[in-house]
Formats: C-alpha cells, structure tokens, sequence
C-alpha cells in the first residue's frame, strides 16, 4: 500500500472504526488507570522496542538501532539493564546490525524478531533470529536465523517486523488450532523439529499476524496460519499463557490501543475486545507490550516501551486484572 493509502486506514483506525467495527467499539483499559516511569532518567536513550518477561524477575528488551538486547532485573519499583550496557546482536554470521524490533523469552532462547540490516538501511530484511540468553558474551551472534521476507508480502525497509510471541503447542492443540497450511486441525508432529510451539510474528505494513513452524535445527520454516490484528498496523505481540489470550498492541498511530484474540470455533485466532491506553498514560510511541506472568493481590504488572524516550523514559508500568 502506498503511503496515502495507510495514512488513511490508519486514520479511521485512530476514530476507532477500523479496530472496533467487527466486534465493537473500543473500551476502557481493563486494569488501573494510573501509569508510571520504570527506569531510570535516560537510561536507554531512543530506539527501544520489543518487550517479554522470561519470568517474573527478569524481562528482556530489545533496541531496534544499534540492534542490541537488554536482560532487565528489578531496581524498587523499576528496572535497570543487567549488565548496563546491554548485549549488541549479529546476525548468524557473526556480521550486520539487526533491526530488533520485537522479542519474545521463549523455550527455545531469545527469539527476535528483526525489519532489516541497519548496515543497509534501504532494503527490507524480515528475519527471526535466536539468540543465547545465558551467554556472558557482550556480543551476541544468533544462534539460528530464519528469513521469511520471500515468504511475506514486499514492504518497505522500516514497515516489516515489529511484533514476535510464542504460543505452546499444548494451548493450540487443547484448543482446536486450524493449520491453513494443511487444511486440517493443528498437528504438531507435521513439523518435525519445530519445538514445542509456534513463533507468530506482526508486520507493521499491513497489521496482519503470521504463525510459523521454525525448525530449530535448520533455517527452514512454515507458515501455519495468517491472522487479522484488528489494527492497520501492528507494534507488539503478547501471548497471556494465563488466560489464553493473544494481544496485539498498536502505537501513538493507533491511540495506544490493544487488541486481545481468542482461538474461536473455527479453530482460527480472531479479535474479541479493543482496548484504549490507561487513561493516565499520553499518547507514546510505544513499541513494546508484555504482560508478567505472576499476580500478586489480584493484579499483574503490564511495561510499554517507548521508542521516542519521552522526557527521558523509555519504560513504564502499569497494572491488568490476573482475569484479563
């Protein structure tokens, strides 16, 4: 799509037409409405994108320029990077500067997923990358990387993947997942080697969400199910094992909202509520959404990363119902 025509779906987007029309209007953030800073005064600077809790004490991020990944611990209320510099990544050739815009702590490792080579600005590259998470080294060079850009529609170099999260096999099977691939309810014995789970991974140009088996011993792949965000565009991917809920998240072009999916009776990933950003939360250009998997006195603390590093903070924390 050119760039009028996505100003303009992203602008009905924003009057919340495009993300409320098929299953109602948007509403208001489920959990508390009050936001707050999570780091320290400019501590990551801009560029910091995708989010994932490895557990409840330690959260990865990831910045999309210089490429590089961060292993948050608490600090009180907050986080800090441990070790403060974070970890520059490289491509499984030990070369490039990947664009890492989403990541996901799954069993497999540090999965990221990435729009191009910052070496070279100008040309889309849509890979998924899997790191080392236990490794000390200041530099990380992928342990295995998948390239899905023929497989993906042509978008422009800073229009491809933002958004990457890990769904078990167990949750896909238990719920009657379609494979589009085969045409018949999802098998995970289809994919030899693929792990225990899929990778789905959200592409900025057009919203859309894609699922895929990645082999974890080769660089090949397929693609399982393609599914519609809700949004024109998509920032974030948050699979909530605890509720079996899928969230897309969107950024200051789509209001900050949040869209939740469930597996329906067709067996496909559909959208069932839009939510707007917590009340006491501005507009940012937040990139990145997670969801802990712990709940403590009723609630789970939910982070935004915000790529713009708005009045020096590039984290904040704000809180969702354990039912949400």
């Amino acid at each position: 799509m050119n760039r009028l025509g996505r100003i303009a779906v992203v602008a009905v987007s924003v009057l919340g037409l495009t993300a409320g029309s098929a299953w109602g209007a948007p509403v208001a953030w489920p959990g508390g409405s009050s936001v707050a800073t999570a780091d320290g005064s400019n501590v990551f600077g801009e560029n910091l994108s995708g989010l994932s809790f490895q557990s409840a004490s330690v959260v990865w991020a990831v910045k999309n320029g210089p490429g590089k990944a961060y292993r948050l611990v608490p600090d009180g209320a907050g986080w800090k990077p441990d070790p403060s510099a974070g970890k520059t990544l490289r491509y499984a050739d030990g070369k490039g500067d990947p664009d890492a815009e989403g990541v996901v702590a799954s069993p497999d490792g540090i999965v990221v997923a990435t729009e191009r080579d910052n070496s070279d600005n100008d040309n889309s590259l849509l890979k998924v990358l899997r790191y080392d998470g236990t490794s000390s080294a200041s530099t990380l060079t992928a342990t295995r990387e998948w390239n899905l850009t023929s497989d993906l529609p042509d978008v422009d170099s800073n229009s491809g993947l933002e958004g990457i999260s890990w769904v078990p096999d167990s949750f896909l099977t238990a719920h009657g997942f379609r494979d589009e691939h085969t045409g018949t309810t999802y098998n995970p014995a289809t994919y030899a080697g693929h792990g225990t789970g899929l990778y789905f991974v959200g592409l900025e140009d057009n919203g859309a969400i894609y699922a895929y088996a990645l082999n974890q011993s080769s660089s090949s792949y397929t693609r399982v199910a393609t599914i519609t965000s809700g949004f024109s565009e998509v920032m974030d991917l948050e699979f909530d094992a605890a509720t079996g809920r899928l969230w897309a998240a969107c950024d200051d072009g789509c209001s900050g909202r949040t869209t939740t999916l469930e597996i329906n009776t067709a067996g496909k990933f559909a959208p069932t509520a839009t939510y707007n950003r917590p009340s006491g939360m501005a507009n940012l250009n937040n990139e990145g959404f997670a969801i802990s998997p712990t709940c403590t006195s009723g609630t789970k603390t939910v982070l935004w990363s915000d790529d713009s590093n708005t009045s020096n903070h590039a984290l904040r924390r704000g809180t969702l119902p354990c039912s949400s």
